[in-house]
Order: structure tokens, then C-alpha cells, then sequence
């Protein structure tokens, strides 16, 4: 036994998914409240989606921006407690579901209010205006692009800047862009407020979160949505045609799960042109995300190694390529300029031993999913050595129930044939009621660094709970919310015991160790000055 080795337990929960009054969840006191309970819980790790903000479908991995933050996360609370909105602002929002997020009803309701704060803060700002200065000087880069492009998608009611906007605009002719900033320039600062707001509100929580000895763990798509500030800034990066259009998008070819495929649409990086800048976008991205979290997840990695490439304007993904990719000398410049990468590969999906090899010679811990191992690809099931079954997790692994793009796991149970719940049953050896902590207490159990769960599966609920159904754009994609009553004492002692007789505190066993005789000696000496005191008193 490597008893230096640390291991981890973390809850997958987007910010959006807090409970509260204003029909989404976000940076204030429940966020605070829920840090609390994952404290109270043992848990060490607070697993997040992208933090960008959304655009249609309201999809976290098709952000308007890679670098931006989702304005509908800021906290009216603390705008308020800061002096920039009035009690009245607050006091009567609509009558909001508890249970999800209707996007359009928040964004019409909130984008207004946040926008008159972000107006009082520009005329009474005072004391912040250094620090609002250098927050716009730190970030020109992203910042000045992102304000003008929110302004011009709403002004077009469209962020299709390759299709809706005006040519000059979308071309990003120079004097077309200083005459929207003579025109639009008011509307441009607030929007850059905006995105001070929430870094600031972000960096109080992360404080917060890291003070009570939790880590964030953060998530980059690789690809970028081809509507969104990225594109429109730095077209260079993508692949077109000679017009300028893009040539070629994103996807995953046929398998047993699709004949024709996965077509995600995102544009496909040149990296020739990404290569000759030095990868300079890319190391600006990942160490902006790296300043807000302390851990950052890969979505799709293996586009590092080669990516699925679609000819731009198929229907489906059945005629694509395979491409590759610079990830080895990527990987390695990005080190040069960042040091040492705290990430975390998401390796699901078709898989070669060129990307099993990028990612282990990067270090980065894979992702196991424990649902997978239940599947039938087999003829005897399940395949006692799957490598989604915890009994065969290695160490340097990321293990979870179940992903933001599975069913909660009792929502995937119950979806079975009998057999099959049976095989599982017998795997995890519990009865039905108790599966679904039972493939908990199964993934806490193995040997996998880090051991993620849901907090959909921390509350035991069902497919009403999913988070999201890939390939769709369904209205309940990414709106699940919890209640404040779900939050349980029960749930987070439980937690804490699965944590301690696991070792998921990421501490090692000398540290662990030390720690119990410390507890001991403490608990020994306020025993003798008990004691004492009670012989004084007789005396």
C-alpha cells in the first residue's frame, strides 16, 4: 500500500442549480450555504460546469464567450448589500418554478436590474474605480471584444455575425467598429461592469470555498460555439473558405449508438495559424480559467490527439475525417508558460492508444463512469474486467456515478430491463432502495484518485433531475435546480462517514494519522482538566 497517495471526493453542481428567489441559482448566499455543506460533508472538491455565459439552448458548452462569465450568476443580494440596488428592486420578483430555470423569464427580469446596477456603479463608483480600472486594463484582451459583441447581438437580436449582422460588422471592419462605439459606447461600459461584477463576486466565493479547504474544479469544452465572441474576434484561428465562411465543424462519426453520427457544428481550429501565434490564444485561455478555478476538467480531449472533422454544411457526421492535432507540442509549450497543469481529462468515447498516450505522459487523470459498466456489450455481463467497473478503477482516474450527460443514476436504474437491475443488484450487493448509495459507497471504495458523485445522485432522485440529454435542445436541459429543503444533516453525515472510512479527504494516512493522535492527546488533556477541576471542587 502507497500510503502517500491521496484521494479525493467531490459533488458535480453547477452554480445554476442553487437554490433561491430569483429563479436561477448563483454567487450568492446559497452558494456560500451550500460551500457550508460541502464542509460540513467532507467533501474537498466542488465540480462545476463551464462558467461562460449561455446562448440558445442555454448550454454551458456553447458560451457566447470562452472567457466571460454568465452575467445571470451575479448575486442581486450582494449588488444590493454593496449600496447599488434598493430593497423595493428585490421585493416582488415573478412567481419563478423552485425546481428549474425558465431562462427567458430570468433574463428578462434580471438583465434589467443588473443593468441598473452596473449604471449606479458607473455614477457613484468611487472607492472601485482602481479596481475597476485594472480589472478592464487585466482583461482588455477578451474584455473590450465580449462588451461590444453582447451590444451588437442584442441590437441584431441575433449573435450570427457570420449571417445576421451587417458585412462590415461581421468582417470587423475598423471604421464600422468605432462607429458602433461612438453610437453604442454607454451600452458597451455596462457591459463590461457586468463582467467586473462577477469576477468579483466570483473570486469572494472562491476565497471562501479554498478557505474552508475546497477546490473548485472547473471545466473547458474544446471547441467554441461558432456564434460566439471567439469567432467573430479571432476568425484567423478557424477554418474557412476564401469568403471567410467557415469549411469545416466538429462532430463524432457513426457508432453503435448513431448511424450517422454526432454533428456538434462547432468550427474547427487551424491549428497551423493557432501554431504560428505561438498558441497564444490558447495559453491566455487556459490561464484565465486556471485565475477562477484551482482545477481544470477537459471536455473532449482526445480533439488534442485528432478530432472528427465534418465538411461545413453536411446534415450529418457519416462523411468526416479524422484530423490531427498538435497535442503533444501543444501540451508541452503550454507547461513552458503555465508550469505544471492541474487537469483533468475527459477520455470517454472512441479511444486510441495515441490519446492514451497524450494523456499519460501528460499525467492527466482519466474519466471513469461507473453506469458504463453495466453495459451490454458482452456476452457474458458484466465483463468482470470492464474497465468502468470500480474493482478495476487505477489509481490516477476520475471516477463518477454518472456525468451531467447521464441520467441520475436512479433515473438510469429504473430504466432497465429486470435482469439487468438484477446483475446490478448483485454487483453492488444491495436491494433496490439502496443502489443508488451503494454505487457511491462502490466508487468511494476504489482505488481511483478522485471519486465524483451528482449531487442529483447525492439526493437519491430521479430523470426528472438530469441535468442533460446530449444531441437535443430540449427546455429542461440544464435547468434542474434544488430546493433548500433538500439539504439534509443525514445526507451530509453520511457523506462524511463514506469520506472518512475511504480516505477521501485528501490527506495522506501519515497526515491522517497525525491527525487522530493530535485529536487524541487534545481529547486527553481536556479530560485531566476535567478532572482536576472536579478534585478542586470536592476538596
Amino acid at each position: 500500500m502507497n500510503t502517500t497517495q491521496r484521494r479525493y471526493c467531490g459533488i458535480l453542481m453547477h452554480p445554476t442549480s442553487l437554490p433561491g428567489a430569483y429563479g436561477i441559482g448563483d454567487m450568492g448566499p446559497e452558494a456560500y450555504a451550500f460551500a457550508d455543506y460541502l464542509a460540513e460533508s467532507d467533501v474537498c472538491l466542488w465540480q462545476i460546469l463551464p462558467l461562460g455565459p449561455t446562448g440558445f439552448g442555454n448550454s454551458p458548452y456553447a458560451a457566447r464567450s470562452t472567457f466571460a462569465g454568465n452575467e445571470l450568476l451575479i448575486s442581486l443580494d450582494k449588488l444590493r448589500e454593496d449600496g447599488l440596488l434598493e430593497d423595493s428592486d428585490l421585493s416582488s420578483p415573478p412567481p419563478f418554478p423552485c425546481c428549474g430555470v425558465d431562462y427567458s423569464m430570468v433574463d428578462a427580469w434580471k438583465m434589467p436590474l443588473l443593468k441598473k446596477a452596473a449604471r449606479n456603479f458607473l455614477a457613484t463608483c468611487g472607492q472601485h474605480a482602481s479596481d475597476y480600472d485594472a480589472f478592464c486594463m487585466e482583461n482588455a484582451f477578451w474584455l473590450d471584444d465580449y462588451a461590444m459583441f453582447m451590444v451588437l447581438y442584442e441590437r441584431y437580436q441575433d449573435a450570427r455575425w457570420f449571417s445576421v449582422w451587417d458585412r462590415e460588422i461581421g468582417d470587423r471592419e475598423p471604421r464600422a467598429l468605432q462607429d458602433i462605439m461612438n453610437r453604442y459606447g454607454d451600452q458597451i461600459e455596462i457591459r463590461k461592469v457586468l463582467q467586473y461584477f462577477f469576477e468579483r463576486q466570483w473570486q469572494e466565493l472562491r476565497s471562501y470555498v479554498n478557505g474552508h479547504g475546497i477546490k473548485f474544479i472547473g471545466d473547458i469544452p474544446i471547441f467554441v460555439a461558432p456564434d460566439s465572441v471567439d469567432t467573430w474576434s479571432h476568425i484567423e484561428l478557424f477554418k474557412t473558405d476564401e469568403e471567410g465562411h467557415y469549411s469545416a465543424v466538429s462532430g463524432v462519426p457513426p457508432d453503435c449508438f448513431s448511424s450517422t453520427g454526432q454533428l456538434w457544428g462547432n468550427p474547427v481550429y487551424d491549428w497551423d495559424a493557432i501554431k504560428a501565434d505561438g498558441y497564444a490564444w490558447w495559453i491566455q485561455r487556459i490561464k484565465r480559467l486556471l485565475s477562477q478555478t484551482d482545477i481544470l476538467r477537459i471536455d473532449h480531449f482526445r480533439g488534442f490527439d485528432a478530432y472528427w472533422e465534418v465538411p461545413y454544411g453536411d446534415k450529418t457526421a457519416e462523411h468526416g475525417t479524422w484530423v490531427k492535432a498538435p497535442g503533444k507540442e501543444f501540451f508541452t509549450i503550454v507547461r513552458k508558460e503555465l508550469g505544471q497543469l492541474p487537469i483533468l481529462a475527459e477520455d470517454l468515447g472512441f479511444m486510441t492508444q495515441s490519446v492514451e498516450e497524450l494523456r499519460d505522459s501528460n499525467g492527466f487523470p482519466g474519466m471513469k463512469v461507473c453506469q458504463f459498466g453495466f453495459s451490454r456489450d458482452t456476452a457474458s455481463w458484466p465483463n468482470p474486467f470492464d474497465m468502468f467497473l470500480p474493482h478495476n478503477y487505477e489509481y490516477n482516474s476520475v471516477a463518477y456515478t454518472g456525468t451531467h450527460d447521464n441520467d441520475t443514476t436512479r433515473g438510469w436504474y429504473t430504466k432497465l430491463s429486470e435482469d439487468d437491475r438484477d446483475m446490478v443488484r448483485r454487483y453492488l450487493a444491495c436491494n433496490d432502495h439502496e443502489l443508488v448509495w451503494a454505487m457511491i459507497r462502490a466508487v468511494m471504495a476504489s482505488h481511483a484518485k478522485y471519486a465524483i458523485f451528482p449531487m442529483q445522485d447525492i439526493l437519491d432522485i430521479g430523470s426528472e433531475a438530469r441535468m442533460n440529454v446530449p444531441s437535443t435542445c430540449g427546455p429542461h436541459n440544464w435547468s434542474w435546480r434544488m430546493e433548500r429543503k433538500d439539504y439534509s444533516q443525514q445526507i451530509a453525515h453520511r457523506m462524511s462517514e463514506l469520506v472518512r472510512i475511504y480516505a477521501r479527504n485528501g490527506k495522506s494516512w501519515q497526515e491522517t494519522e497525525q491527525e487522530h493522535l493530535a485529536q487524541q492527546a487534545a481529547w486527553r488533556m481536556e479530560r485531566q482538566k476535567e478532572r482536576k477541576e472536579e478534585a478542586e471542587c470536592e476538596q
